[in-house]
């Protein structure tokens, strides 16, 4: 019981354990290192130190729309190149890469948005391409997520601190009670610890032993705080408005117009040589790769696509959001709260699954077990939270689960739908954790879908999100990119389907949110709905 209990803390985001006692098998760490290799993790290339290397100053920093290849006026199907160019606090120009940018390309007139993939030119230039997907007058928006800096120390964070957020369980027996910190990793070199890893996945948790109770005793999980550890000098790179989530003004007139295609006989799908997996147009969601996205206007509609159904959610607060849509019984938003939102710059009317009840389980709102039921159609819809590490309040420890258990235990099936989003919890840890739980995750849908094929598996993607600096140390964007990359890459070749909330989030004209409003969670129940009730001549299941 005196022993130090960690697990691979990574020097690179990847890779280079400091606990040789600690082994890993050969599989895992090749397994490991491979999935690093492809998803290429985005790295600082140099360590930050004051004032020698001023950060980047989204205000002194320059977005350039480069003309079109070639000359003449730009259509639909041809691609955009914006030039961005990084400079510090006193205008001098970066010399080396590393910023977080985000981009997109929108039409506000037209409600119509896509996401711009850029590129690091590791030499304090970036580019920023966007595939034009419409006709009319577009913008480029470019966003300042991190600088350089910043990203440094958020991967030094991780490696130095991956215990920065920390859990507690009680403890009871009779009238006696105790609480003690638990966490992924722990020091017990002077104190005993209770070792809760999971006997099926391995996945690790550890709590300090109560003095005078026995590990048997606990009883609930939370989280227990957060320790913000940094200098006053680190802390001054994540203000927001000044150097964090800040768009960079363009030095060019920031509009272009987009005239219809050149070669009316190819679709758009079919021209667009750029990766975003689809677009906004009107407000609704177009995916690129030949999904055919129905609008779910109307209760019937969502009701007929769900007969007969079992639709099971797992993960966090982002996946019971999805739980909340389905429920909702109030008629509208206009501009009241929905669930653990309030909607104050968009007027939205949901659609309601009127005989859609919920089923009081007496559990928690927020960790649950949830449960709805609609008899007359034969509906199932039931939420659970992923097992730890996971910051909700006073989960019963009965009811902590792991995702890869609760698979084993579906018989799945042409009725069974089952969707997976686990990201948010996982940020403030070194990878191997989140490696760890998606590969459980991962070898629990393949055992799923090998004794039922035809059960649908979805996925859903990490999205942007507002940052204070709380928000930034324990859950940036960055962290969650990262972790995106990973999460594709372990879930790519299996007959899964992706919901791509990275790209609906940022491509859309709502602010950035941990929950995306309402019109977003729509378009993205609207796309769940199309690859469960997809029209018999589409090919929806697709390799990602």
């Amino acid at each position: 019981m005196g022993h130090v209990f960690c697990y691979a803390l990574a020097s690179h985001p990847c890779w280079n354990p400091v606990c040789p006692h600690v082994n890993l098998s050969a599989h895992r760490k090749e397994t490991k290192l491979g999935l690093c290799t492809r998803v290429r993790m985005n790295k600082s290339p140099f360590s930050w130190r004051l004032p020698s290397n001023l950060p980047s100053d989204p205000r002194h920093s320059t977005v350039t729309i480069l003309p079109k290849r070639g000359g003449g006026q730009w259509h639909a199907g041809n691609e955009l190149e914006v030039v961005i160019k990084m400079y510090n606090f006193h205008g001098k120009p970066k010399t080396s890469g590393g910023d977080f940018l985000l981009a997109r390309l929108h039409s506000p007139s037209l409600l119509a948005g896509v996401a711009g993939k850029v590129v690091d030119h590791l030499n304090g230039s970036y580019s920023a391409l966007f595939p034009l997907l419409w006709e009319g007058k577009v913008q480029v928006q470019v966003i300042l997520v991190h600088s350089s800096e910043a990203v440094t120390v958020l991967q030094q964070l991780n490696r130095m601190q991956p215990h920065r957020i920390y859990f507690q369980s009680l403890f009871r027996s009779a009238s006696l009670t105790e609480t003690t910190t638990c966490n992924v990793y722990i020091n017990a070199s002077q104190q005993q610890v209770c070792n809760y890893t999971d006997l099926h996945t391995g996945e690790q948790w550890f709590c300090y032993k109560p003095k005078k109770l026995s590990c048997d005793a606990r009883v609930t999980h939370a989280k227990g705080g957060f320790r913000k550890n940094i200098t006053h000098q680190e802390e001054m790179l994540f203000q927001s408005g000044v150097n964090m989530k800040v768009s960079i003004p363009p030095s060019t007139h920031p509009n272009i117009s987009v005239h219809p295609r050149e070669d009316q006989t190819r679709g758009i799908g079919d021209i667009v040589r750029t990766e975003p997996s689809g677009y906004y147009y009107h407000g609704a969601w177009r995916p690129l790769d030949g999904t055919k996205v129905h609008q779910f206007n109307s209760s019937t509609a969502v009701s007929q696509c769900l007969r007969g159904k079992g639709l099971h959610l797992f993960g966090d607060s982002t996946i019971r959001q999805w739980f909340e849509y389905f429920i909702a019984s109030f008629p509208g938003i206009c501009p009241s709260g929905w669930g653990f939102l309030i909607i104050e710059i968009f007027c939205y009317k949901p659609v309601f699954l009127q005989d859609l009840k919920n089923f009081d389980l007496h559990s928690s709102e927020q960790a649950g077990p949830l449960m709805a039921l609609d008899y007359p159609n034969n509906i199932l819809v039931t939420y659970r939270c992923h097992g730890p590490p996971i910051r909700f309040a006073n989960i019963p420890v009965t009811q902590l689960r792991y995702i890869a258990n609760e698979l084993d235990h579906i018989d799945g099936g042409p009725n069974t739908v089952v969707v997976i989003g686990v990201w948010s919890h996982f940020s403030s840890f070194p990878v191997d954790v989140y490696i760890r739980r998606l590969q459980n995750i991962r070898k629990a849908v393949v055992r799923l879908l090998s004794r039922a094929p035809r059960t649908l598996v979805v996925i859903r993607t990490a999205n942007p999100k507002a940052l204070t600096v709380y928000e930034t140390l324990t859950n940036s964007d960055w962290y969650s990119i990262q972790g995106d990359k990973l999460l594709r890459a372990v879930f790519k070749g299996l007959d899964v389907h992706l919901v791509d909330a990275w790209d609906m989030v940022l491509a859309h004209h709502l602010p950035h949110n941990l929950h995306p409003q309402p019109p977003i969670i729509k378009n993205m129940i609207d796309v769940l709905l199309s690859y469960i009730c997809p029209p018999p001549t589409d090919q929806t299941r697709v390799n990602h």
